[in-house]
């Protein structure tokens, strides 16, 4: 672990210059997006090769992937001899749905490239660069502490219109820095925390309890089905129109050796990202009016070894996905043979599609994806 460099006085100054420039904020744009509410979600870990070709079929084994006695079941499951029906099998929301009437980057065997730009690849980082619109070389441990970056959506929530409407859920703890909860002042359901408070149903009172008993994994981080349930109780309380959902699971398993367990939390993700589309899309405030953001933090190395680790030991953790669906996305498909688009460009695209100009206020913040913007800045 490299120690940390820290520099807070000139972030306080930061701060106090974004605050300034926010009344000027606004996108310049011909026409308002259609988008009124923006959710960009996060697996965590999840490889572009499983998004694009499905199931690993060197890894569907006891050997390299740690499947004891359950190879038959997952071939069933999830093998098919073709990859886009294998892709459609492990993720049949993205590629049903999310890749007809969105876009999908990434496939690099198609010539789209998605990629970190930290030069690190593993969480922290790569968090701090999709939600702030840049890397910062200080940032080199997932303990480093509270991020002393104001994130896109911090910055949102200082607008006076989506003051009070910007929400994060995440599995993993560490989003309590990331977000810098004490600063930002963002209401946060992360970890093990837990859900419910006050006076509770006994719906409510049984979840707070299996959060309590439960045998964990990771002591930061949940699990994504206990997430889920809060997640979605959330929406009949409040309506967030900024919101960020984490799942953590994909990259646990991974790093316990698990193929097994990680198609199956991949599989769960998709189920996830559907339930809460079409839970959205169910309430007025939402339907037709909001786009989902749809990636992942890093990516992993590939062979028999190491697809359980990332980092700059494992040469390919630097390529991510990033799929985008909504009413200002044009719907291009599985995009091929496209300009490279990075994570630190997820920050300004998630601010563009709510009409507001982030670089205005973050000059060092990359500039938003343009193909996924109807209405360009």
């Amino acid at each position: 672990m490299l120690p940390r460099i820290a520099s807070r006085s000139l972030w306080c100054a930061v701060l106090l210059a974004l605050g300034a420039l926010q009344p000027a904020a606004r996108a310049q744009t011909a026409t308002p997006p259609k988008t009124r509410n923006v959710v960009l979600i996060v697996s965590d870990g999840l490889r572009w090769q499983e998004i694009f070709t499905g199931a690993d079929p060197t890894l569907l084994n006891e050997k390299n992937g740690g499947i004891w006695d359950k190879e038959q079941d997952l071939r069933r499951e999830f093998w098919r001899a073709d990859p886009d029906e294998r892709r459609r099998a492990l993720f049949p929301f993205l590629w049903t749905t999310v890749a007809a009437r969105g876009q999908v980057f990434g496939n690099q065997a198609k010539g789209s490239i998605a990629r970190v730009t930290n030069g690190l690849a593993f969480s922290y980082p790569g968090y701090n660069e999709m939600l702030t619109g840049h890397p910062d070389p200080r940032i080199d441990s997932n303990r480093f502490g509270p991020n002393p970056n104001p994130t896109v959506f911090e910055w949102l929530n200082g607008l006076p219109e989506l003051h009070g409407r910007v929400s994060v859920y995440a599995t993993w703890e560490t989003f309590k820095d990331i977000f810098n909860v004490r600063r930002s002042g963002l209401p946060l359901q992360v970890g093990w925390d837990l859900p419910y408070r006050g006076q509770l149903t006994p719906r409510q009172e049984l979840l707070n309890q299996l959060y309590r008993s439960t045998t964990r994994l990771d002591d930061g981080d949940v699990y994504n089905a206990f997430l889920q349930v809060r997640l979605l109780d959330s929406l009949r309380e409040h309506s967030p129109r900024v919101l960020f959902v984490g799942y953590g699971e994909t990259d646990n398993w991974a790093h316990a050796g698990r193929y097994d367990l990680v198609l199956h939390s991949a599989h769960l993700f998709d189920r996830f990202v559907e339930e809460l589309w079409h839970t959205l899309q169910g309430l007025p405030a939402y339907r037709d009016r909001t786009t989902f953001i749809i990636t992942t933090d890093h990516g992993r190395g590939s062979g028999p070894i190491d697809w359980k680790e990332h980092g700059v030991g494992q040469p390919g953790s630097e390529n991510i996905w990033i799929a985008v669906l909504g009413p200002d996305t044009p719907p291009l498909g599985e995009r091929t043979h496209t300009a490279p688009v990075s994570q630190a460009q997820i920050a300004a695209t998630v601010a563009a599609l709510l009409g507001q100009d982030y670089r205005q206020a973050v000059p060092a913040a990359a500039a938003p994806i343009a193909e996924v913007l109807s209405r360009r800045p």
